[in-house]
C-alpha cells in the first residue's frame, strides 16, 4: 500500500500519539489559538478524523497574555489503565501542566500543574509511579541543554524526587521533544535537536535503566531532511512512537512543505508525517528511507485494500486567543460577527473566526454583508504583523472593497479599493503555492506573494489562518467554503 505525507496537512505540528483499546489517538500543539490541543483519531494510521480539543475551557487554556506563537507548546498524550494523559505547556501562563480523562470523547479535568522547568513535557508510567520528563538547562553544568526527569504524584502534580538530567543529546542544538518508551526490555528517550528548522533531527539514546545511564545510539540522527536539498519536505523532527497490532513500530512527526525545488520558505505549518521505523537485532532503530522521510511511502505493513481519504471539509473553527462568545452566532446557515475596536493587527482577541490552510492551491469564498458601520471579511493570518485582507468597508463615501496587504512594519502595504453600489459583496481568494488571487464578485483586483506570510518571513511557529472577521461593527457571513 502506499500512503501520501502529511497524514494530517496544515498547521498542525509537534504530534504526539498514543493506542488505546484498537484506536490512535494524536494531539498537536495550538500556540495562541483557542480552544487549544486538537485532538485526532485513527483506527489505521493514515485515515485521521478530528473528535474535538482538549482544552476547552478559559480555565483550563488562559491566553490573553500570549504573544503570537506563545502559549500552548509541544503536548504528549498517553493512556494509562484506562485514564488519557494530556501533558504540555503554556508558555505565557503557569508553565508545564496536565490534564485527564475517563471518555476520550468527553470534556477534560482542570489543569494540575508541575514544578519542573523546561517545555515539551512528557510523562512515563511504570510500575504504579508517574514520571514526568521535559528539556532544560542543567545550570551545574554552565547551563548545558538536555533532558531531566523526576517521580511525581499523578494525583497532585507534586515532585516526589527533585529533577535529575539524564541525557545531553548527540550534539546537537534544541534538545528538545523528549519521550521514554520501553521496548525488549530497553528504554529508549528519543529526543529531538536541531531546532524545528531546516537543521531539524530526531535523536535518541538507549539504557538498561530508567534512570540510566542512557548511551547515544549510535546511527544517530535517526530521521532528518537536513541534507536533501531541492526535496519539498524538510524539517523533520520532533517524533514519537507507536506499534500496530502487529508489532510493527510507526513514527509520527513533524515536517513542513515547501512549495519545492530550491524555494526555501514555508506558509503552511508545519504538518504531522507517518513514519515506518524497524528495531534491529542490536538494539538500534531505524527510520525512514536511510533515515529519511518521504512525501510517498510505499510499505507492506498495511493492508493493500486501505484507501486513505483526506479530510478537508471540517468545522474545527478557532478564535485568537480567549474569545467573547457574546460576539459569535455560528448556525448551519450563516455565521454573524459582532466586531469590537480590537483590530487583526493588535495582540489580543479580535472577532475572528478561524480554519487552517491545508493545502497550497485552494479556493476560499464567502458572502459577506455589513450589518452597520464597520469593515469585514476574509483573512489569511499568520500573526499580528502579517496578514492579507480582502473586506468590505464602510465609509462616509458609501461602501469599497479593500485588499490590504501587512507585512511587518509595513500596513497596509498595498491597499487597493474598488467602490461597490451595495453593503454586501462575494469575496473571493485563489491560491497557488506562491501566489494568492483576491476577487470581488469574479473581479481579480489584486495579487500578492504567499512567501511574505511564510514563517521565513513572519518568524514563529504557526502557519496561514483562513479567518472570517469584523472590526467596528457586525457583519454576516454566508456561503463560506473552502476547496482543495
Amino acid at each position: 500500500m502506499t500512503y501520501k505525507n502529511p497524514i494530517i496537512s496544515g498547521f498542525y505540528p509537534d504530534p504526539s500519539i498514543c493506542k488505546a483499546s484498537g484506536r490512535y489517538y494524536l494531539v498537536c500543539s495550538s500556540f495562541e489559538y483557542f480552544p487549544g490541543v486538537p485532538l485526532f483519531e485513527s483506527t489505521d494510521l493514515v485515515n485521521w478524523r478530528q473528535i474535538g480539543n482538549v482544552l476547552t475551557n478559559d480555565s483550563q487554556l488562559p491566553l490573553g497574555s500570549a504573544y503570537s506563537s506563545g502559549g500552548i507548546y509541544a503536548p504528549t498524550i498517553r493512556e494509562n489503565n484506562g485514564r488519557f494523559y494530556m501533558v504540555t505547556t503554556n508558555v505565557s501562563a503557569g508553565g508545564n501542566f496536565y490534564v485527564y480523562t475517563d471518555d476520550i470523547y468527553g470534556e477534560w479535568s482542570e489543569p494540575v500543574y508541575v514544578n519542573q522547568s523546561g517545555i515539551d513535557p512528557t510523562i512515563y508510567f511504570e510500575d504504579g509511579k508517574a514520571f514526568f520528563i521535559s528539556n532544560g538547562n542543567d545550570e551545574s553544568r554552565g547551563g548545558l541543554a538536555g533532558i531531566q526527569m523526576s517521580e511525581i504524584d499523578i494525583k497532585t502534580g507534586g515532585n516526589l524526587t527533585p529533577p535529575q538530567y539524564i541525557w545531553y543529546g548527540s550534539g546537537g542544538r534544541y534538545v528538545e521533544a523528549p519521550h521514554i518508551y520501553k521496548i525488549n526490555g530497553r528504554y529508549y528517550l528519543m529526543t529531538a535537536e536541531g531546532g524545528t528548522e531546516y537543521g531539524h533531527m530526531v535523536t535518541y539514546a538507549v539504557s538498561d535503566s530508567l534512570w540510566g545511564e542512557y548511551k547515544t545510539a549510535p546511527n544517530n540522527p535517526v530521521l532528518t531532511n537536513r541534507n536533501l536539498g531541492g526535496y519539498s519536505l524538510q524539517a523533520v523532527g520532533h517524533g514519537d512512537l507507536t506499534h500496530d497490532d502487529n508489532g510493527n513500530y510507526w513514527m509520527v512527526h513533524l515536517g513542513f512543505r515547501t512549495p519545492g525545488g530550491y524555494v526555501n520558505y514555508h506558509h503552511l505549518g508545519r504538518e504531522t508525517f507517518l513514519t515506518p521505523v524497524t528495531f534491529n537485532a542490536d538494539g538500534t532503530f531505524t527510520a525512514g528511507e536511510n533515515g529519511t522521510a518521504s512525501l510517498e511511502v510505499t510499505t507492506d505493513r498495511l493492508p493493500e485494500k486501505l484507501v486513505q481519504k483526506p479530510v478537508y471539509a471540517d468545522k474545527n473553527f478557532i478564535y485568537l486567543r480567549n474569545p467573547i462568545s457574546a460576539n459569535y452566532i455560528i448556525t448551519d446557515e450563516k455565521i454573524t460577527l459582532h466586531g469590537t475596536n480590537v483590530t487583526l493587527d493588535d495582540v489580543g482577541s479580535p472577532t475572528f473566526i478561524g480554519l487552517r490552510q491545508k493545502e497550497f492551491d485552494a479556493k476560499i469564498s464567502a458572502n459577506v454583508k455589513l450589518l452597520s458601520d464597520g469593515n469585514a471579511g476574509i483573512t489569511l493570518y499568520m500573526n499580528e504583523n502579517h496578514h492579507y485582507d480582502l473586506e468590505l468597508e464602510k465609509t462616509a463615501n458609501g461602501i469599497c472593497v479593500c485588499t490590504l496587504l501587512n507585512i511587518g512594519d509595513v500596513k497596509d502595504y498595498y491597499k487597493k479599493c474598488v467602490e461597490i453600489d451595495a453593503d454586501n459583496a462575494n469575496l473571493r481568494i485563489e491560491a497557488t503555492d506562491h501566489l494568492y488571487r483576491f476577487f470581488v464578485n469574479d473581479e481579480c483586483i489584486a495579487k500578492a506573494q504567499t512567501r511574505y506570510l511564510s514563517t521565513e518571513v513572519a518568524g514563529g511557529f504557526t502557519g496561514v489562518i483562513i479567518g472570517l472577521y469584523a472590526e467596528n461593527g457586525d457583519a454576516e457571513f454566508t456561503e463560506f467554503t473552502i476547496s482543495y
